[in-house]
């Protein structure tokens, strides 16, 4: 094909589909830029789904002096469940005061803090409680008196960058997971991406490779004095060790902190660990050692012990944060850098380094700001913070509302498929539940409520391919289905359903 053939470059060229690419594709899209994004694997398939699953200021990052990091994670709490009030709802944390460690005073002084310097508005304040005559007393081991209890939220993680995939592509973005960038070429004022079976050409490009961020750069030829710090995250998953929909944020002897948090109303997801990687970024996976941490922690508290064994899932992210020279990896900052290369005449390449899920929107933003010198064809300003995502047409409070009037509509199904699906796609769970009368209007059904119906949406809107892609990033029903359930769906999916 001749230069004169080629189809039109696209204005801008992203490369990552984690959290941060597809935040940045969908603010591009919308504000007119023809947008393309690759990613090698699935979308969300490395740290943007193994996150500790929390939309928060990161109350122990106050105590690196991290102020303007927490204010702008806090004002994005309640923006983010605006906009996506069915994968994100707001939490109650129960902060044990435990004496020998952290002051009563400082904890108290941060969370004074937290309540005021981020715009918190709709979520409930800071209070003290008695843990002996508080249900989120109850599950843990005598001798815990004190607490405070401290509004914060949680978040379906792959869902989000999901969605944010999805609005994208309905504004003209064309996403394209499985492809990988194995070249950069700049020229004539232009990029070249090259992949295994095509190349594309593009005015700009954003590195948002996450972990491969640096390792993007060498592909394209251009050097960079940043450094970064691979901090392995690491998370186990057991059966419910309290019935209350509170969380707790724990602290250790070691200085460290954790969470306990109800995760699909069956579980408890208790992490994260800190620890430098300084092995392979795809697929990590926690050690022996991690696990056993982990599990020790939640001993410390809970009157139940759990094991290794007892972990019915566990799994690891590859954090990128900015090397800040920091002695101990919870103490790396976990803000983020936004790096601009290419000289007059040039086509600018822009790389993001660090981040966090809570402050992608912004960051998103940002990073198409610093674009907008170099790509004519946007217009507008900052939209993302009020159009909601795909399914999230509905008021912050409404949740129960939408699971009541699926209820109505779909009275086959039961409470907790329900629940499951208006979490997952709130007012677009219609788009495949339809005019269905029973199950067996949803097609072949695998089990826990996933069907035919539901799997052929996630094929053709939300780009899964594989029984992973389905049972782990787009549900978490990986949880769920025994081993012969998941057989029957890789084998159906193989058999071309």
């Amino acid at each position: 094909m001749t230069r004169e053939t080629e189809p039109a470059p696209y204005d801008l060229a992203i490369i990552g589909g984690g959290i941060n690419g597809c935040g940045i594709a969908r603010d591009a899209a919308g504000r007119g830029a023809r947008v393309l994004l690759l990613e090698r694997g699935d979308l969300a398939q490395g740290t943007s789904s193994a996150s500790t699953k929390l939309i928060h200021g990161g109350l122990r990052y106050l105590e690196h002096y991290e102020f303007a990091l927490v204010r702008e994670s806090l004002s994005e709490r309640e923006r983010l469940w605006a906009i996506a009030p069915h994968i994100i709802q707001p939490m109650r944390f129960v902060l044990p005061w435990v004496p020998g460690l952290r002051p009563r005073w400082l904890l108290r002084l941060g969370l004074l803090l937290y309540d005021h310097i981020g715009g918190r508005r709709a979520l409930p304040p800071t209070e003290a409680v008695d843990l002996r005559h508080h249900p989120a007393g109850q599950p843990l081991k005598r001798g815990f008196r004190k607490a405070y209890i401290y509004s914060d939220g949680c978040v379906d993680d792959a869902r989000l960058v999901i969605l944010n995939a999805r609005d994208a592509a309905d504004r003209g973005a064309d996403i394209r997971p499985r492809t990988e960038a194995l070249r950069l070429e700049r020229a004539d004022g232009l990029w070249t991406i090259r992949t295994p079976h095509a190349h594309f050409r593009a005015r700009a490009v954003v590195n948002a490779a996450g972990p491969s961020v640096l390792d993007l750069l060498h592909r394209a030829q251009e050097g960079s004095d940043r450094r970064m710090r691979l901090v392995r995250g690491s998370h186990i998953v057991v059966r419910r060790l309290f019935d209350h929909g509170f969380a707790y944020f724990f602290q250790l002897p070691d200085g460290r902190i954790f969470f306990a948090i109800p995760y699909q109303r069956d579980f408890t997801l208790i992490g994260t660990t800190d620890r430098d990687h300084d092995g392979p970024v795809d697929r990590p996976q926690p050690d022996e050692e991690e696990i056993a941490y982990l599990c020790e922690g939640a001993n410390r508290y809970f009157a139940r012990s759990i094991g290794p064994e007892d972990v019915l899932w566990s799994y690891a992210g590859i954090r990128p944060l900015v090397d800040d020279g920091s002695g101990r990896p919870e103490a790396a900052t976990r803000g983020y850098r936004l790096e601009l290369e290419g000289g007059e005449g040039e086509a600018p390449l822009l790389s993001v380094f660090g981040g966090k899920i809570t402050t992608y929107r912004h960051l998103a933003a940002e990073a198409v700001e610093m674009l907008k010198s170099h790509l004519p064809g946007l217009s507008g300003g900052d939209w993302t913070a009020d159009a909601p995502l795909p399914g999230g047409d509905f008021p912050m409070k409404g949740l129960d509302q939408l699971i009541a009037d699926l209820g109505c509509d779909y009275p086959f199904l039961d409470y907790a498929s329900l629940q499951r699906i208006a979490c997952a796609y709130g007012t677009r769970a219609r788009d495949w539940l339809g005019d269905a009368q029973d199950m067996a209007a949803l097609g072949v059904h695998f089990g826990h409520g996933l069907t035919q119906a539901e799997i052929r949406y996630l094929k053709t809107r939300e780009w899964a391919a594989s029984a992973e892609d389905i049972l782990w990033r787009r549900t978490k029903l990986g949880l769920r289905l025994d081993a012969v359930q998941k057989a029957r769906l890789e084998n159906w999916l193989e058999e071309g359903g």
